[in-house]
């Protein structure tokens, strides 16, 4: 009897043990996943392979290395590295590793290590979608010395469903039509499961059009100067064209138009939802904010509009010269 509740005990450690590691690694997914994101945007390197790779190298944030260097992926220093350092035991005794101001740099260098180093060249040859191709890929070129690397780096992938990651990351560069944008209610988020939704609509990814304007959804953590760069637009010209003030980087997920809304929506009007504000219609019809306060007699407030209103998208008294919908 003695044995069997020893060996029920030792059960329910390692169960214990396994849950509270899958959690930490859940929570580890939660807060960069949209980091990893942005990351494959800017550079390529998939978001399902940098979470794997960080999860392994850091131990879901929880390794030396991530606790006191902020180091997720385990970079050495080597011969270019001039930025802060740390010594450790690795494959050799005091090994140099990299020291960084905060996770957010670990990540950004963890794809400017892998982009601009020749070792890693053919990687970038690889479709994105390729996980067994970047894991055996990354061995080969040296990441990792370990021989179960690779099924290591592929098995967290399945674990924890990261190829998600690289689909919702796909930018699209040629619009697409509003008939893509379809209607579905609910809050403003990005879900565990990756599909974009905004008040009352489910967004395409990439650069799409509402009311014939260009128009992109950005991820929480973009920042404007980032949206300026890829799309070759003026960060001042963003915020005239979303009625914005200045912000250095988007707390939440959002509608960004890439160039001048209408001064007319596409339909008359339009019935309030829940919660919506002057400032998520002017966006989520392609409207200036300023015509649509016009419109409405309305003044600018950050209150939610009573569900159920009646919102003015084209001037109901049949002035056809504020009408006419030029940019």
């Amino acid at each position: 009897m003695k044995v069997k509740s020893l060996v029920t005990t030792i059960y329910l450690l390692v169960c214990g043990s396994l849950f509270a590691q899958s959690a930490t690694t859940e929570a580890y997914i939660k807060q960069y996943k949209d980091l990893a994101i942005s990351e494959m945007q800017r550079t390529g390197v998939p978001a399902a392979i940098k979470l794997a790779q960080a999860i392994l190298e850091s131990q879901s944030g929880m390794s030396t290395l991530a606790l006191t260097a902020n180091n997720h992926f385990g970079i050495k220093c080597k011969a270019e590295w001039t930025g802060g350092k740390v010594y450790q035991d690795d494959d050799e005794r005091g090994e140099c590793f990299r020291v960084y101001p905060s996770v957010e740099q670990s990540f950004k260098d963890h794809s400017d290590f892998l982009k601009n180093r020749p070792y890693y060249t053919s990687l970038f040859k690889l479709d994105p979608t390729d996980m067994q191709g970047w894991a055996y890929g990354l061995k080969k070129a040296g990441y990792a010395t370990s021989v179960t690397y690779p099924k290591s780096l592929l098995k967290i992938i399945k674990d924890y469903d990261l190829e998600k990651y690289n689909s919702f990351a796909s930018v699209k560069a040629t619009p697409q039509p509003v008939t893509a944008v379809l209607e579905k209610a609910t809050e403003t988020v990005i879900n565990d499961q990756e599909i974009i939704y905004t008040k009352s609509s489910l967004f395409p990814r990439g650069i799409f059009t509402i009311n014939r304007s260009k128009v992109i959804f950005a991820i929480a953590g973009t920042t404007l100067k980032d949206i300026a760069l890829q799309y070759d637009v003026r960060q001042e010209d963003l915020l005239t064209f979303n009625d914005m003030p200045y912000t250095e980087m988007l707390t939440t997920g959002r509608l960004i138009f890439l160039e001048k809304k209408l001064k007319t929506g596409s339909k008359s009007f339009r019935i309030a939802q829940p919660g919506e504000t002057w400032r998520d219609i002017s966006q989520l019809e392609g409207i200036r904010l300023e015509h649509l306060l016009l419109y409405n007699q309305a003044s600018i407030s950050e209150a939610a509009i009573p569900s159920g209103q009646k919102i003015w998208l084209q001037p109901s008294n049949g002035d056809s010269s504020m009408t006419t919908g030029s940019h």
